[in-house]
């Protein structure tokens, strides 16, 4: 039997089915992109469906310069992922579930979630529209290298290898790596040139022993507040929000952010700009149930239980109005593989999803290859 196939590079490989790829697969979807999913485990959306305790917080129902103006921390402003949550703001991303069949529930706080409080609703939601748009999805399938070539890339794995005109990365941080996240989107970014930034756990608990504490692990207290002072008592951060007891120490929103907002402090060099405080001099007080904790050098618990990586590809390397590399032509990233982050309440998921369609959006308004 004779055949007459023309072989020809997919339009698009996005390695990694989280958050922005799959995002980036549904917009790909939308604006007639071919595609490909290749994701190393052997479901989808793993990450997601574990996010709010698997309620999944999906974005905050706030306007997207206020959004922006949170991405702040400690010195750190959100400017490079502003084009792209002015073009997908909140409310963008409630219309666009809502589309899809999602009934959501918004918190008095702006906060947005499924109705029916679980996570596995948003990702079903993206699998049956990926399904129905005959989108091709490859589980089990890591990748394992990219190698530019003149008219693509040759995306590697173990067992096969693909052409692609163009590559969306997108394997989220290093946090959480039985779920996927393994460091390997920063790896293909650094053998190919580019800035990888140190990573630092961020929205993570802190350590203490004190007994107010640790005798009440297992409690949750919806009303408690974290905040960071100088060493001359000067308060520089003050959040209102859930404060966790656990066996170890501190966790919940109020802390997760305490914490994200001192460790960017630190990397921005805001011990040199606030007359020369000493990381050391910060002190943290944690309230509920009628207690102050005072919490000084706090101990962050383990990057792998981060729920959000500090740190990643350099933004300095990615072109903010493309999501395309400044090194290597048809190479985008999305997501927390790169160096953004938000605070704990919908910031993060929604950063993914504004950097992947900022990504595909720009892949289908470029001149295709000559291929």
């Amino acid at each position: 039997m004779e055949t007459n196939l023309k072989h020809r590079p997919v339009r698009l490989a996005i390695v990694g089915g989280g958050a922005a790829g799959l995002f980036a697969a549904a917009v790909a979807a939308e604006r007639k992109i071919p595609c490909v999913i290749l994701e190393r485990k052997a479901r989808l959306g793993s990450k997601v469906l574990m996010t709010a305790n698997g309620r999944c917080n999906f974005t905050k129902d706030i306007s997207p310069e206020a959004f922006i103006r949170d991405l702040a921390a400690g010195g750190e402003r959100g400017d490079f992922a502003a084009a792209a949550i002015r073009e997908l703001p909140p409310q963008k991303i409630i219309q666009g579930f809502r589309s899809l069949g999602v009934a959501v529930k918004r918190m008095p706080d702006g906060r947005m979630f499924p109705a029916d409080g679980k996570a596995a609703t948003i990702v079903h939601a993206f699998g049956d529209l990926l399904r129905d748009s005959e989108v091709p999805i490859v589980t089990n399938a890591p990748v394992t290298g990219l190698q530019p070539q003149k008219n693509g890339f040759i995306v590697a794995t173990k067992n096969f290898t693909l052409w692609a005109e163009n590559v969306l990365v997108a394997t989220g941080g290093v946090s959480y790596p039985k779920l996927g996240s393994v460091g390997d989107g920063q790896d293909f970014a650094r053998a190919l040139g580019h800035r990888v930034v140190p990573y630092r756990a961020g929205l993570i608990g802190v350590e203490t022993a004190d007994p107010r504490v640790t005798r009440r692990a297992g409690q949750r207290f919806e009303n408690g507040r974290a905040r960071v002072f100088d060493g001359d008592g000067r308060l520089l951060f003050d959040y209102a929000g859930e404060v966790d007891c656990e066996t170890f120490g501190l966790s919940g929103a109020a802390v997760y952010n305490a914490e994200r907002w001192m460790e960017h402090w630190r990397r921005s060099g805001g011990a040199e700009r606030r007359s020369a405080i000493s990381t050391a001099a910060l002190r943290r007080e944690v309230e509920f149930a009628n207690e102050r904790v005072t919490v000084e050098n706090p101990v962050p618990r383990p990057l792998k239980e981060a729920i959000v990586t500090i740190g990643g590809v350099s933004t300095e390397d990615v072109d903010p109005a493309t999501m395309e590399s400044r090194r290597v032509p048809g190479l985008y990233f999305a997501g927390e593989v790169l160096d953004i982050d938000g605070p704990t309440g919908g910031y993060n998921l929604t950063l993914a999803f504004a950097t992947a369609r900022r990504a595909v959006v720009s892949i289908a308004s470029a001149r295709r290859r000559e291929v």
